[in-house]
C-alpha cells in the first residue's frame, strides 16, 4: 500500500531508471565543459608557512589559504590527519580531535587557570583544581 501512495511523485524510488535519477550525474567522470581562458588556474607562490594538503594531491592546490597555519599539538594532529586518505574514518576522527585541542590551546593563551581546570577536570582532577582554588 505504501508503494500505490508514493507512485504520483514523479522519479520516486531508487531503482528508477539512471537517467531520470538526479543523483546519477554526481556518481558519473567530470568532463571538462570549456570556455575559461586558461588551462590551468594562475598559481600562488609558495606559501611562507606550511600549508596542509589531502594525500591524494601531489602539490597544493592553485588556490589556497595561508591565514591560520597548523601550529601547536592540533597541527601535528591535522597533519597526521592528512597524511590519511579522506575515506578513512581516522582522517575525521583526527581533525575533530584536532579542532577540541585546538580550543583548548586557544583557551590556554586566553585563560590559563579556567583552561587548566578544564583539562583537569576531563582528566578527573576537576576536585583537586576545585580545592587548590579555595
Amino acid at each position: 500500500m505504501a508503494q500505490r501512495e508514493h507512485t504520483e511523485i514523479r522519479g520516486w524510488g531508487a531503482d528508477e531508471d539512471p537517467r531520470n535519477r538526479p543523483g546519477v550525474p554526481m556518481l558519473l567522470e567530470p568532463r571538462v565543459r570549456g570556455g575559461a581562458h586558461w588551462e590551468e588556474p594562475e598559481r600562488q607562490p609558495p606559501p611562507e608557512v606550511p600549508v596542509l594538503k589531502r594525500a591524494s594531491l601531489e602539490e597544493l592546490t592553485p588556490v589556497f589559504s595561508t591565514a591560520i597555519p597548523p601550529k601547536g599539538l592540533s597541527g601535528i594532529l591535522r597533519s597526521v590527519a592528512y597524511d590519511i586518505p579522506e575515506h578513512h574514518f581516522r582522517h575525521v576522527a583526527l581533525l575533530l580531535l584536532a579542532d577540541r585541542v585546538d580550543v583548548l590551546e586557544s583557551r590556554l593563551r586566553t585563560q590559563p587557570l579556567r583552561a587548566l581546570g578544564t583539562v583537569l577536570s576531563l582528566a578527573g582532577g576537576g576536585w583537586l583544581f576545585n580545592r587548590l582554588r579555595k
